[in-house]
């Protein structure tokens, strides 16, 4: 419950106060590549249940047909204000919607795409039974994840093989022991990462 209603007022105030940071990103993801200022991905959610994640559009129209890994300075799909907007995790703030909303929390593993959660064991499945979150100790972790995974022979085999099993991980021991406040001291770490 105190979970939930901080998520509720923290995103809700955070909506507002980062209204014009919201508009100065939309109008400069218009201005510098057509399509639309948020991207809508499926990703999965808390009880094995899909919803529609919320971010700032850092990538071509289309570009999500290939690939569900983004890899490094190397890929030509991200656009020239994608670079900037995700470097600094500003595509990520859009999340704040998704949390208000109730299908995400500030804390709890990051939401996956089917396609990975596919590959999850039964016993890894139980990263399921919280609300995703905006971040996480494997964020903070893979904060560069796209450039260690840009020098991999096989991105995509060494994101299930590693860097997911790790995640995961690292995220089952949340799953058991997270707290309130474990969340609070989550929260200011990710933001002492970003800064």
């Amino acid at each position: 419950m105190l979970k939930r209603l901080f998520d509720i007022v923290a995103s809700g105030v955070g909506l507002i106060l980062l209204s014009p940071v919201f508009l100065v990103l939309a109008i400069w993801i218009k201005t510098d590549s057509p399509g639309p200022v948020f991207y809508r991905q499926v990703r999965v959610g808390k009880d094995n249940k899909d919803f529609r994640i919320f971010k700032f559009r850092s990538m071509r129209t289309g570009s999500d047909k290939g690939s569900q890994i983004t890899i490094g300075g190397r890929d030509s799909r991200i656009t020239r204000s994608g670079f900037y907007i995700r470097k600094y995790k500003l595509d990520e703030l859009a999340q704040l919607i998704n949390v208000f909303v109730g299908d995400m929390s500030f804390v709890g593993p990051r939401p996956e795409v089917r396609h990975y959660v596919n590959y999850y064991t039964p016993e890894q499945m139980h990263v399921l039974d919280v609300r995703p979150g905006i971040t996480d100790m494997s964020s903070i972790k893979y904060r560069n994840e796209s450039e260690l995974l840009a020098q991999a022979e096989d991105p995509e085999k060494y994101y299930i093989e590693v860097v997911m099993q790790d995640k995961l991980k690292i995220n089952l021991e949340y799953v058991s022991h997270h707290s309130f406040w474990f969340d609070l001291k989550m929260i200011f770490k990710t933001i002492g990462s970003i800064l």
